[in-house]
C-alpha cells in the first residue's frame, strides 16, 4: 500500500499544478485598433471642438486571480487632434497623442482564458500635444468595455474588444499653454467620451 501511496503522489502534484495554471491564468496582450468620438465646448464662442478618429494602440498584463477574474494593467494610445471650424488658423488641428494609463480587472462569464468577458479601470489620461513649447495636460480617466476572447491552443489567443472611455475634465479650464504662446484652447464642460474597437494577440500562461 504504501509503494501506491508514493506512485500517486506525483501524479496528484502534477494535477494539482494543473489545476492552479486553470485557475490563475494570466496573459500578456497587444492591441491594433480604432479609437472615436469626443467633443468639448469652446468657452470663447460656444462652438464644439471636436477630438477627431485615430488609430490606436494599446498593451495589457492581466494577472490571473481566480478561475474567472483577472488584474488587469493598461496602456493604450492614440493618434488624434483637436478641430474647430471656429479655430484660428494657429489653434486649428492640434495634433494629440492621448496615453491612457489604468489599473482595473477583467472578469470572464465561463473561465479565464476564453468566451466572453467583460473589463473596465481607473487611472490617467495625459494628453500630449505635437506643437513645441506646449504643455502636456492631465485627466483622471475610467474605461469600461466588452470583450470575447478565442483560445489558439494552450498559450496563445486573440482577444476582440469594444471599450468606452471617460476623461474628466475642468470645467472653463485652458488648455496646452506654454511660454509666450498662452493657451491655445479654453473649453467649458465637465467630461469628454470616446469608443474603442480593438483586437489583439494574448500571450497565456
Amino acid at each position: 500500500m504504501a509503494w501506491l501511496i508514493v506512485l500517486s503522489a506525483p501524479v496528484q502534484d502534477a494535477h494539482a499544478q494543473s489545476a492552479w495554471a486553470v485557475k490563475n491564468e494570466s496573459s500578456i496582450t497587444v492591441y491594433g485598433g480604432d479609437r472615436f468620438g469626443g467633443s468639448v465646448t469652446d468657452s470663447t464662442s460656444n462652438s464644439t471642438i471636436n477630438l477627431e478618429n485615430g488609430s490606436s494602440f494599446a498593451l495589457a498584463v492581466d494577472i490571473g486571480l481566480d478561475s474567472n477574474t483577472q488584474l488587469e494593467l493598461f496602456y493604450g494610445q492614440q493618434n488624434a487632434a483637436l478641430a474647430s471650424g471656429t479655430f484660428s488658423p494657429r489653434a486649428n488641428n492640434i495634433g494629440l497623442t492621448l496615453h491612457n494609463y489604468q489599473i482595473g480587472g477583467t472578469n470572464f462569464i465561463e473561465e479565464a482564458g476564453r468566451g466572453l468577458y467583460v473589463m473596465g479601470g481607473i487611472g490617467a489620461t495625459t494628453a500630449k500635444p505635437d506643437r513645441a513649447g506646449l504643455n502636456s495636460e492631465t485627466f483622471f480617466s475610467g474605461n469600461l468595455g466588452v470583450g470575447w476572447m478565442v483560445p489558439l491552443g494552450a498559450h496563445v489567443g486573440i482577444r476582440f474588444e469594444a471599450r468606452g472611455y471617460g476623461i474628466v475634465l475642468n470645467n472653463h479650464s485652458t488648455l496646452f499653454c506654454g511660454g509666450t504662446a498662452g493657451c491655445t484652447v479654453a473649453i467649458k464642460g465637465t467630461g469628454l467620451f470616446q469608443g474603442e474597437v480593438l483586437a489583439g494577440l494574448a500571450i497565456r500562461f
